[in-house]
């Protein structure tokens, strides 16, 4: 496999998402601008316990996109990688890896997301048994990274008057309200199924000598992928506030990959 070399041309499938990936970026862009609604919100992966939650969003989350950045870098890892898995496998075989590796991702995210938002609700449950401004103050620094101002307004009256039936009312007003927000917010993105194909690419070519921006030593594929994996499930298990980005989504990629890759490989006496 490692005296492996694709064309030099874009295959037709990484053309196709390519070209799609880029058209719904534009487009969301325009309908925001021009209509006022916003696509993400539509088409991004809501959790279960949303109102806004749908089935298709599983598919539609992996074409949407925050910011041209989001957008050239995963595009750029497709090109790069995608590419050479599609010139191996064919078209067919590897829409069906990156689609499964995108919806699992989804899934993932949207089973880690169920058990959060779980835990919040028995946290706000535990609240409303026993309502304290301490209590509020460490759900909203666990839960915000920038709360607003007024916020800690409220939370330091509240200190002052600790049996204020207002003050305890405007608490879980609060405590609803941050738990509706991470209840409501999209997962968009193609980054599940991308790090679907790093994996692939790693467990395919391992020992391929890969050059990464600002480092200037090259580092073989095996252990890239396995450090970047490493590297997810710690900030996904850190869950900070201030850190918006899908973590256990990159993760569950690179297990639906994985899973696919073994499953194909079961009967052969050698790795693909």
């Amino acid at each position: 496999m490692q005296n492996y070399r694709p064309s030099l041309g874009i295959p037709p499938a990484v053309k196709i998402l390519l070209i799609l990936n880029a058209a719904m970026y534009f487009l969301s862009i325009f309908v925001k601008q021009s209509f006022h609604v916003d696509m993400a919100n539509l088409l991004g992966l809501h959790l279960p316990q949303s109102f806004y939650w749908a089935p298709w969003q599983y598919i539609t989350h992996m074409f949407m996109h925050g910011s041209f950045p989001h957008l050239f870098f995963n595009m750029f890892a497709l090109f790069m990688f995608g590419r050479i898995l599609e010139s191996l496998w064919g078209s067919k075989r590897f829409l069906i890896f990156y689609f499964v590796c995108g919806i699992g991702a989804g899934a993932l995210n949207s089973l880690v997301g169920w058990f959060e938002i779980h835990r919040m609700l028995e946290q706000y449950t535990a609240f409303k048994a026993a309502p304290t401004p301490t209590l509020l103050s460490d759900f909203v620094n666990h839960q915000l990274a920038h709360p607003a101002p007024w916020i800690w307004e409220v939370i330091d009256t509240w200190i002052n008057s600790p049996a204020s039936a207002e003050y305890i009312e405007t608490g879980k007003q609060i405590f609803q309200e941050i738990i509706n927000l991470k209840i409501n917010v999209p997962m968009i993105g193609a980054s599940g199924a991308i790090f679907g194909i790093l994996l692939a690419f790693g467990m395919l070519f391992p020992n391929t000598e890969l050059y990464l921006m600002f480092i200037p030593i090259p580092i073989k594929a095996k252990y890239f992928v396995l450090g970047y994996g490493l590297l997810e499930i710690f900030l996904g298990l850190q869950n900070n506030a201030g850190d918006n980005v899908a973590h256990f989504a990159h993760l569950g990629g690179m297990l639906f990959g994985y899973l696919l890759l073994r499953f194909w490989n079961k009967n052969r006496q050698k790795f693909y």
